[in-house]
């Protein structure tokens, strides 16, 4: 059940006393902020068509700048253009207009990336490369029907681990390189640890992702690659028909890459309610996969965010194990905090990480994330030190080393 602005108010809305605000917005009150971030919830809501016939209430006090800089900031411009549009006296008239222009925008840009995408999945299939696109364009056009309805800055492709050589050379026929060249022996180890290799492409920097997990392995979450390729469905891109994740493998992948990035953008919790409310999908399958893979209190989390939000109502057969979990709302709750701030949530804190670990029900996995997290180096290890390949084994020292330095700089500026 939504409860609109109550719920705002009710869960104390703004950033704690120690978050850093925006020079620009040093003046901005949590109260400000709360209800502009209450009203864009309701355009959200009414966009995606799970208000219940409710329109958004314009009537209060709005800081039109604030409000686009937290639509910009939650990447759900278009949303609240569609909203808006059509709605006579909704929003004066040069706010209208720039919400429109951001959603022409939006939309041009996305054409030129479907294209692309066509383009590389095409490619691929040429070289004998499996591959799945998700997110981006496929899920614009599967959730909202429309690809300017959605944000999105790069292009993610799921291929499978043994596969990357291969793709890596296919794409690079289309002018792709990669955004961070590695040695032989590092892209060895980043098979085995990492979950994606980002290239730079003719259209600009980290065009493209090409994917062998979902989050990198030390998150311990352990979606099969061969069983997301074994389960996927039937999609068409224009005139491009291929293959995507299965309905349900997509709203449990959407929960976990919204729990990597802390729920913190209102366009995830949007495609999770539109994942719900546009797929038709198999719920008890859903919720014993989420068990298996020790991420139920995550779907939970991402479902009552939605919920809340969003007035999306949640299927019994998944919010029966969410009400018997009271860390769902608890770190719901949290989250709450931190989607409404005006400073970027640092998501290599310590704070992140005591998040990540609370979002695991399991202490299985809680120890196992914590483990993997310590001792599995990556690019960052890479970059800073250079070892020689006998001595490679010792990135696993530097790694810890590292964590230890961030863990003792967050304590002493804590206590300072």
């Amino acid at each position: 059940m939504y409860l609109g602005r109550v719920a705002v108010q009710s869960y104390e809305f703004g950033p704690p006393a120690s978050a850093p605000v925006r020079t620009d917005q040093a003046n901005t009150t949590p109260r400000d902020i709360s209800s502009n971030f209450d009203l864009l919830l309701q355009c959200c809501a009414a966009a995606i068509g799970s208000s219940g016939g409710f329109l958004p209430d314009a009537s209060v006090d709005v800081d039109w700048e604030l409000f686009a800089n937290l639509a910009e900031r939650h990447d759900v411009t278009p949303l609240v253009y569609r909203c808006f549009h059509g709605l006579p006296n909704a929003a004066p008239h040069a706010a209208l207009e720039a919400f429109r222009r951001g959603y022409e925008r939006n939309t041009r840009k996305n054409l030129r990336l479907t294209f692309e995408l066509t383009r590389i999945l095409d490619c691929l299939a040429a070289c004998g490369v499996d591959a799945l696109p998700y997110k981006g364009p496929v899920l614009a056009e599967a959730l909202y029907g429309d690809v300017g309805l959605r944000q999105f800055s790069d292009l993610d492709v799921l291929i499978r681990p043994q596969n990357l050589g291969r793709a890596s050379e296919a794409v690079q026929k289309l002018g792709y390189t990669p955004t961070n060249p590695l040695t032989p022996r590092q892209e060895q180890a980043y098979v085995a640890t990492g979950y994606e290799r980002a290239f730079d492409g003719p259209s600009g920097k980290n065009l493209l992702e090409m994917q062998w997990r979902i989050v990198p392995k030390f998150y311990s979450i352990d979606l099969d690659v061969k069983g997301l390729f074994e389960r996927s469905t039937d999609v068409t891109l224009g005139d491009w028909q291929g293959r995507t994740l299965s309905p349900e493998d997509l709203l449990l992948v959407l929960c976990v890459h919204a729990a990597k990035h802390a729920w913190v953008r209102l366009s995830w919790l949007c495609d999770i309610a539109r994942t719900l409310q546009t797929q038709t999908m198999d719920f008890d399958l859903v919720q014993r996969r989420a068990s298996e893979l020790g991420v139920a209190r995550i779907v939970g989390i991402s479902l009552w965010l939605a919920n809340r939000l969003l007035r999306m109502p949640v299927p019994a057969l998944l919010s029966a194990p969410m009400d018997k979990d009271e860390m769902v709302v608890r770190l719901g709750k949290e989250v709450l905090r931190l989607m409404i701030q005006l400073s970027e949530f640092d998501v290599e804190s310590p704070d992140y990480f005591r998040l990540m670990l609370r979002a695991r029900e399991c202490c299985r996995d809680k120890i196992s994330f914590l483990a993997r997290l310590a001792i599995t180096p990556s690019t960052g290890e890479w970059s800073a030190i250079r070892l020689p390949g006998p001595l490679f084994s010792l990135y696993r020292i530097v790694r810890i080393a590292r964590l230890s330095s961030r863990v003792f700089s967050a304590a002493f500026a804590q206590n300072s």
